[in-house]
C-alpha cells in the first residue's frame, strides 16, 4: 500500500459574492486549480450551504445586500469555528480590514484580485 500526503478529497471552498458572474468564474477558476468550490451569492445562503457541508476556507465579499460580508464572517465562525475566512472588498479600507481580522478573518484581499493571489492566500490558510 502506498502512502501519499495528498488530501483524500479537495479542499472545500465556499465563495460568497453577491456579484453572480464574478462568483460563477471565479469558482470555476479555483476548481480547475484543485478546490471543490461551493458559491453563494448572499450572506444567508452562504449560511444555508454552511448547515450542510464542512467548508475548511470562505471567501466572502465584504459588500452585500442583506446579509454583508462581516454579518456572515461572524455567523460562519460561530457555525465553524475552525473555518479561514478570506473577505474580498472593492471597497476596502485600513478600518474595514483591521475590524474584519478582530473578528477573525484569516486575511482579506482587494478586488479585483488576481487569481493567483487568491489562490496563494487559500492554500497559506490551509496550511
Amino acid at each position: 500500500m502506498k502512502s501519499t500526503d495528498q488530501r483524500p478529497q479537495a479542499p472545500q471552498v465556499l465563495l460568497v459574492d453577491d456579484e453572480e458572474e464574478f462568483a460563477t468564474v471565479m469558482a470555476k477558476r479555483l476548481g480547475k486549480r484543485g478546490f471543490q468550490v461551493a458559491t453563494a451569492h448572499s450572506g444567508s445562503e452562504a449560511v444555508r450551504l454552511a448547515r450542510g457541508q464542512d467548508f475548511e476556507v470562505a471567501v466572502v465579499d465584504l459588500k452585500m445586500e442583506g446579509m454583508d460580508g462581516v454579518e456572515t464572517l461572524k455567523t460562519l465562525k460561530v457555525m465553524l469555528p475552525g473555518i479561514k475566512v478570506i473577505m474580498l472588498t472593492g471597497h476596502g479600507s485600513a478600518e474595514m480590514a483591521r475590524q474584519c481580522l478582530a473578528l477573525g478573518a484569516f486575511d482579506y484581499l482587494n478586488k479585483p484580485c488576481e487569481l493567483a493571489d487568491l489562490v496563494a492566500k487559500i492554500n497559506s490558510a490551509l496550511a
